[in-house]
């Protein structure tokens, strides 16, 4: 064998693909019924897009993030997230000058250089929403909306959804003071990392995975009691907001997410144990990177980490069928009448097959069987002359005659009827 598939990536084979097609067929009804529009955008930029928009000091940043020179001398990173891409091509594109608000979705790879586990890869695709223009709680309201519908169309029952808000700069300035204090104690027992962010951004050791420098920052200071009136003000009306949309959830001054952009409110949604999304708004983002200043609200969730638990709990579709129907050849002198067949079915939106390898009637049967074609019709000499051909339904062995002149008419309406 030439080589492997890099570590963290992984192929999707047929067998497998069909999950995501429906997950990704569930997003995009999810997001017509909320009135949000598909972007897309490269799957590499300039590396200085993450770096003020992610933060320097995050953990993406400064450890996962894959950056190299092209042959320009460009300094260029695989996207490592959602939300920066689209705020760039939001504001290259203008898109802030059409009726606000701007409800935007999307589906894309991700990379991030990070130890592969269950759910987590290298390479990875990510469902994210982003909301410009509209700064009202409202929108953080229909955003959690938005996620919770999408997560209960695909059967989870056990959502836990956990709200926190992390205030404007001004609230930051002086929780991270406090901050500083808190943790100064602590110096010793903190990690190398969170050490360095005690100086820069003393509210990512928060959300540090290191477990020693997890249970100090239980005790540390909450935002929410550091927070002005405006934002307090803010957060008990998304919380209002969110209560009458008839979602529950509770409070958890620990969320501060793990990029810089965020303001005001935060939230993740749990199936089980697992975070499946998390997300909320970033009002200052878009002009820190170069647009006009422009209110964002989104969220993001990786679809390896949902399908794994979609599968889990067993509320995953069940593999489709294969085609509608495989046509047996009965011959080489026949093929021409059975390719003639086949193409009259496919012209009227039939899936069909027939045989490639110059297999026997019986393996070709077999074959049939394999693949989970729906119905099989053998095509032969005593079949064309009799102009009727027997389609067999694979599931309980009834056969239907069929006249060949009505061949195509009559199958459409075999399918609709097994379809009933």
């Amino acid at each position: 064998m030439l080589t492997k598939a890099p570590r963290g990536t992984k192929d999707v084979t047929p067998d497998e693909v069909y999950k995501w097609q429906y997950v990704e067929e569930k997003i995009r009804q999810s997001c017509r019924l909320f009135g949000f529009k598909e972007i897309r955008v490269p799957v590499f930029e300039h590396t200085e897009l993450y770096e003020r928009g992610v933060g320097d000091t995050t953990d993406v940043v400064q450890k996962e993030m894959y950056t190299f020179n092209d042959k320009g001398g460009r300094s260029i990173t695989l996207r490592p997230e959602g939300t920066a891409g689209v705020v760039r091509a939001f504001v290259e594109n203008n898109l802030y000058a059409q009726s606000a608000p701007t409800k935007l979705f999307y589906i894309l790879s991700c990379y991030r250089y990070e130890k592969p586990q269950a759910g987590r890869l290298r390479e990875f695709n990510q469902f994210g929403t982003e909301v410009f223009g509209a700064a009202s709680p409202e929108t953080d309201a229909e955003v959690i909306s938005l996620a919770q519908f999408f997560l209960k169309s695909l059967g989870l029952d056990d959502l836990k959804l956990s709200l926190n808000s992390v205030g404007c700069s001004e609230c930051r300035r002086e929780y991270n003071k406090k901050l500083i204090s808190f943790f100064d104690k602590y110096r010793g027992e903190l990690c190398t990392t969170c050490i360095e962010r005690l100086e820069k951004n003393p509210m990512r050791i928060i959300d540090c995975k290191n477990k020693e420098c997890k249970a100090i920052g239980e005790n540390a200071p909450m935002i929410v009691d550091c927070q002005c009136d405006k934002c307090k003000a803010y957060y008990e009306s998304v919380k209002t907001l969110v209560k009458k949309a008839g979602i529950k959830f509770v409070e958890d001054g620990t969320i501060v997410r793990g990029l810089d952009y965020y303001t005001t409110t935060v939230f993740e949604i749990k199936s089980g144990d697992l975070v499946v999304c998390g997300g909320g708004r970033y009002d200052n983002l878009v002009k820190e990177l170069g647009g006009p200043q422009s209110p964002g609200m989104g969220f993001g969730l990786g679809l390896e980490r949902l399908i794994m638990v979609l599968e889990s709990k067993g509320v995953l579709p069940p593999k489709p069928a294969g085609c509608d129907i495989y046509i047996v050849c009965a011959g080489e002198d026949i093929k021409p009448q059975a390719q003639r067949l086949v193409g009259q079915l496919r012209n009227a939106g039939i899936s069909t097959e027939t045989d490639l390898m110059n297999r026997s009637v019986k393996a070709q049967m077999k074959y049939a069987d394999k693949i989970g074609a729906r119905f099989v019709a053998v095509l032969g000499g005593d079949e064309i002359n009799a102009g009727i051909v027997n389609i067999k339904n694979m599931s309980t062995g009834d056969e239907i005659p069929v006249k060949l002149k009505t061949f195509t008419d009559e199958m459409r309406g075999i399918l609709c009827e097994s379809e009933k």
